[in-house]
């Protein structure tokens, strides 16, 4: 009968076994055979040999009682006076030797049980982990490619409207390489474009106004350019909004205010 290929993982929990006579036939015929190849088993054979030596010692030596023997042979209904004394049989001793050595395989296979399986805990945890981030980054890539699709709809819609208002805004003193395009319909909003403005300070924000007949300019919204001081943006815009006559951006506060503040930046008519 052939006999199954020892996994080399599992060999240490064999050695206690082979030690205490727990092995199966062709069991200890593979094992020995592999020990005579093993410099690694065979230093961890020759490791626990004391220890398995020493728990017969480890066990009290007691001598049971005469009177056991007559009330054990007594309770199985046999004649206690026909039967020849013999020499006590020290296997209550083997007993608890046997009972410890299992306690110590048992110990030794659950222990090396307990770290194969924290290490496979962990590389699930891991796994979960780098998971959790890919689904998250297609997550962000998926909203990311809504937004973009939804602003060039947006876009599209308003460079194809049949009101549609195109208004150039050319750079002011503070921004003269700045330039700027605003198209606006009033049935599908306003969209913005800007190139080469100056960098924000830092708690600042830039407003675009649109300036109607009515003496208080509009706030169209807020925006913050690129690195490279380029902007395109959309906005939505009420249905009553003012036939505008002009435009203009200027630096304000972050979050904006009612009324422009600072210097112009770009301005359009």
């Amino acid at each position: 009968m052939a006999t199954t290929p020892i996994d080399h993982g599992g060999l240490h929990e064999l050695v206690e076994l082979y030690m205490l006579g727990a092995l199966t036939s062709p069991e200890r015929v593979q094992f020995e055979s592999h020990l005579k190849t093993c410099d690694e088993c065979q230093a961890r054979l020759k490791a626990l040999s004391p220890v398995v030596g020493a728990l017969a010692q480890a066990v009290p030596q007691v001598e049971p009682p005469p009177s056991l023997r007559a009330r054990v042979l007594s309770s199985v209904g046999a004649n206690v006076k026909e039967m020849p004394e013999r020499a006590p049989r020290r296997t209550s001793l083997f007993v608890p030797w046997l009972a410890a050595a299992a306690s110590l395989v048992t110990a030794v296979a659950l222990g090396g049980y307990s770290i194969a399986m924290r290490g496979r805990v962990t590389s699930l945890e891991d796994r979960l982990r780098d998971a959790a981030r890919q689904l998250a980054l297609s997550e962000r890539q998926i909203a990311d490619l809504r937004r973009t699709s939804a602003q060039g709809q947006f876009q599209m819609a308003v460079l194809a409207a049949p009101d549609l208002l195109r208004m150039d805004l050319a750079g002011q003193p503070a921004a003269p390489r700045s330039a700027g395009r605003a198209f606006w319909s009033r049935s599908r909003g306003l969209l913005f474009t800007a190139s080469s403005l100056p960098a924000l300070p830092s708690g600042r924000t830039y407003q675009l106004w649109v300036l109607a007949a009515q003496p208080a300019p509009i706030s169209a919204g807020l925006f913050k350019p690129d690195q490279a001081g380029s902007v395109t943006t959309i906005f939505e815009t009420p249905i009553d909004l003012p036939q505008p006559v002009g435009m203009a951006v200027t630096i304000e506060p972050d979050g904006g205010v009612p009324a422009p503040t600072g210097d112009k930046y770009l301005v359009g008519q």
